[in-house]
């Protein structure tokens, strides 16, 4: 995971992948079969570890806006953590392959997804308790909110120190809607 994450797809060899897993070439055919399904266990264990923070957060049981603010402080961490690569793995990845690459990018665009909307369900409930306008603009405000953490992950890749991204985190919650 570790690999994928620092080098994406195209950038891990099929010798480093070896070499790390410390395993020969039958072995890694006879434990994965390939690189792309190697490369969908790696996604899936970053979901994993990723999705704990953030699935954490938008299922704490405090006010939409402090949810919001909580995900974009934490997420300015996450991505700038010493001991794991920096950015998000799939927030860039796989946006532009080789034809044959398109099952991967059909799965990371669909993880992509599944974040938005739920940062979409979750605004939703904002609304329905009360602390969101009800005309709010649910999908574009997840939208808004899903470029602005992907934008922080690609931020942190190009060496963006955390104090900037919780700037921009800041910053981002001043789009924040209020009631009328």
């Amino acid at each position: 995971m570790r690999l994928f994450w620092d080098r994406g797809y195209d950038g891990t060899s099929f010798d480093d992948l070896t070499a790390a897993m410390g395993i020969s070439a039958s072995s890694f055919y006879n434990a994965f079969g390939s690189k792309e399904a190697l490369y969908q266990e790696a996604i899936e264990a970053y979901i994993k570890l990723v999705g704990t923070w953030f699935f954490t957060i938008l299922n704490a049981q405090t006010d939409t806006r402090s949810t919001f603010a909580h995900l974009l402080t934490t997420a300015a961490t996450e991505f700038t953590r010493n001991d794991l690569p920096t950015g998000c793995m799939i927030a860039a990845a796989a946006t532009q392959c080789a034809p044959t690459q398109a099952r991967l990018r059909d799965l990371l665009a669909t993880q992509r997804i599944q974040a938005e909307t739920a940062l979409a369900t979750r605004l939703h409930q904002g609304i329905e308790a009360g602390d969101l306008p009800p005309d709010t603009a649910i999908k574009a405000l997840a939208t808004f909110y899903s470029a602005l953490l992907r934008g922080m992950a690609v931020q942190a890749r190009d060496g963006v120190p955390r104090q900037r991204l919780q700037e921009i985190a800041r910053i981002g919650m001043q789009a924040w809607p209020v009631p009328a």
